[in-house]
């Protein structure tokens, strides 16, 4: 065998290089050695197997160093607008609302926010550069948008103030001209007669009626369904991720429209909505679930069972200890008559 050789081996997955040299008159010494992807590990023993555990202990320490350093730079949190506020969409905003809120925030954000601001450094964003955004939408008319694109950027600053980015809230001394909110008004019973009597044999009849007997939210219609004697969907308004159903007794002011059905067929919201405003154009669809609201309670059903229906969060202690069972919330159904 030569005095010197040089070969490859493997040792976990990687191709290394291996010398032998005269290190003395009667011995002989093995040096290992990966020079690649990012690493430079050597090891070397006067007997092979030794030099090989070596190494194989210098690669995994080595590897853990580099793993370390790559999450770091991952950690790195961006100073400019646009990166960290989607730093901040993504890292927090998405685990705080519902899904269907945070797609509304995306939206908001990449339409209104993002194109003004872009990679702004956050040190340099003013009151003023704020204010003239807000601006842009209250002369429109759009007050709702203004106050939506504040509520976004209120979070965005004060999430930067806690990383140190920035010293104040520039939103501090902004004005912002408040949106008048307009609540729900509920149908008056010719109204609810007129619209089932319009689409009477057609697609949307079914779900209208189910919509006005069962306060189910617009967002709620597609994940309805019937078990036995309730309507039972996903309550949307659940923060987190949270996954939780509510159930609706089928009273007998919808019973009739479910005959012969067993699944529920729902139209494409967009179709629903523009039937419903042919029909009633003064109204929202969103106006059906405050009908039913206010049904509950001229019918008399209790609070808690009215609560569960529509699904509202009653707290954390009484959700913790109350369990409605199902005759109780038959019991209440029954009262939903008119």
């Amino acid at each position: 065998m030569p005095t010197r050789f040089q070969k490859e081996i493997i040792i976990q997955d990687k191709i290394v290089k291996v010398r032998r040299r005269k290190s003395g008159k009667h011995t002989t010494n093995y040096e290992i050695r990966y020079r690649r992807d990012g690493f430079n590990v050597t090891a070397s023993s006067t007997d092979l197997e030794i030099a090989k555990e070596k190494f194989a202990q210098a690669l995994r320490i080595a590897d853990l160093k580099r793993r370390q350093v790559e999450e770091r730079k991952m950690l790195i949190v961006p100073e400019t607008f646009q990166e960290f506020a989607e730093y901040y969409f993504e890292k927090y905003r998405k685990r705080k609302v519902a899904e269907k809120t945070f797609e509304n925030d995306m939206y908001r954000y990449r339409n209104h926010i993002k194109p003004y601001f872009r990679s702004m450094p956050l040190k340099d964003i003013t009151p003023d550069f704020c204010q003239e955004l807000l601006d842009k939408f209250a002369v429109k008319g759009q007050t709702k948008t203004s106050n939506e694109i504040y509520s976004l950027l209120n979070g965005i600053f004060k999430m930067a103030i806690a990383h140190d980015f920035m010293k104040k809230n520039p939103l501090a001394i902004v004005i912002v001209e408040k949106h008048n909110c307009k609540h729900g008004k509920a149908l008056t019973k010719e109204e609810e007669k007129k619209l089932l009597d319009e689409t009477k044999g057609t697609k949307y009849e079914t779900i209208f009626a189910l919509a006005l007997y069962t306060g189910l939210r617009p967002n709620e219609y597609k994940t309805a369904r019937i078990e036995r004697n309730f309507i039972v969907a996903r309550n949307s308004k659940r923060k987190g991720g949270k996954i939780e159903y509510k159930k609706i007794p089928i009273s007998g002011m919808l019973k009739p429209y479910l005959q012969g059905i067993e699944v529920l067929n729902v139209p494409t919201l967009e179709y629903v909505r523009y039937a419903f405003n042919a029909i009633l154009p003064n109204h929202i669809l969103y106006d059906l679930r405050t009908t039913f609201y206010t049904r509950c309670e001229e019918c008399g059903v209790a609070p808690p069972a009215r609560d569960h229906f529509v699904g509202h969060s009653n707290g954390e202690l009484n959700n913790t200890y109350s369990d409605l069972s199902d005759e109780y919330l038959l019991k209440e159904g029954k009262k939903l008559v008119w």
